[in-house]
């Protein structure tokens, strides 16, 4: 085989697995920076802030509603 080839085959070689060590390095970066993340405990409170503006608005619909109807009756 020629030794050019080989050599070429080597240089190949070498660059992608260097690429692959540097993608492999980058999404382990990542997967620790989304870990580190105060999003997903963000998202929770605002959840909840949500859910309960929700029963409120609810509350207040059901007390309105409620009121009407015994205005009415009267």
């Amino acid at each position: 085989m020629n030794l050019a080839l080989i050599h070429d085959r080597l240089q190949i070689k070498t660059f992608w697995e260097k690429k692959i060590d540097a993608e492999c390095q980058h999404v382990e970066t990542e997967e620790q920076r989304r870990k580190r993340s105060a999003l997903k405990k963000l998202r929770g409170e605002w959840l909840v802030r949500l859910e309960n503006r929700n029963k409120h608005l609810k509350n207040l619909n059901e007390n309105l509603i409620q009121k009407v109807k015994e205005a009415n009756q009267t």
